[in-house]
């Protein structure tokens, strides 16, 4: 399977309102954040990319538009990716929300939470996983097994597909942390995920691109091998 770039989109003009913007139309980039998607073009520049898929919302579609254009790459707008549909929330200040019963559903037994109106945040996981999962296998059939996509999503989206991909119950995904225009990576194999940066905010990554798999690999089929490495990997 392939390698997925999970990148949260650039602060955008609600980030900093003391509001839930969720799905609220025409929420797109402030300054900071428009910053931060042009200097993607450089951060990105030694890693190949296949494929940019976003979440629909206008604050992802903007983050990855410099991307796309350097990189000569359509938009695939994903549905499944899409914001948290948080329902009679939306748009409510933080500071009311606080006060109700169901904040501390959210934070202490996620998946039992479901916003009025809205989805539940297993429900989001669900359909967000299906999602990448679906793309990285059509990625890999398409591009082979080094190749190396983009996702462009939100918050808690990227949070809960990095709890899937670590095994860890929804319940705990609140101890992830995932910064506006932060990068992720997930490398998919054949018997688990592997979770190669989370929350990476400037790092070097040229290097999480997979090798070239030996010819002697897996059985002598020259692919990528699902086996952790025992004592941990040389950063090769």
């Amino acid at each position: 399977m392939s390698t997925v770039i999970l990148l949260r989109h650039g602060k955008s003009t609600a980030n900093g309102s003391g509001v839930l913007a969720g799905r609220t139309p025409k929420v797109g980039l402030d300054d900071t954040g428009r910053a931060q998607a042009a200097a993607l073009v450089d951060r990105l520049a030694p890693v190949p990319l296949a494929e940019l898929v976003v979440s629909p919302m206008l604050r992802c579609r903007q983050t990855v538009a410099k991307l796309a254009e350097a990189r000569g790459l359509k938009k695939i707008k994903e549905p499944g990716l899409s914001e948290v549909d948080y329902g009679e929330w939306t748009g409510r200040a933080l500071k009311d929300l606080f006060k109700e019963p169901l904040w501390k559903v959210v934070q202490a037994h996620p998946s039992a939470a479901v916003f009025p109106g809205g989805e539940g945040l297993a429900e989001m996981q669900a359909r967000s996983v299906a999602a990448v999962r679906a793309h990285d296998a059509r990625i890999t059939a398409k591009h082979g097994e080094n190749a190396v996509w983009l996702l462009c999503s939100h918050g808690d989206v990227i949070k809960s597909i990095l709890a899937d991909a670590l095994g860890q119950h929804l319940d705990s995904f609140q101890r992830i942390v995932v910064d506006p225009a932060s990068v992720s990576v997930v490398r998919y194999t054949e018997t688990r995920p592997f979770v190669l940066r989370v929350n990476d905010n400037g790092g070097d990554l040229a290097g999480i691109a997979p090798p070239e798999p030996k010819a002697e690999a897996n059985g002598g089929k020259g692919k990528q091998s699902s086996d952790a490495v025992v004592g941990g990997t040389t950063g090769a």
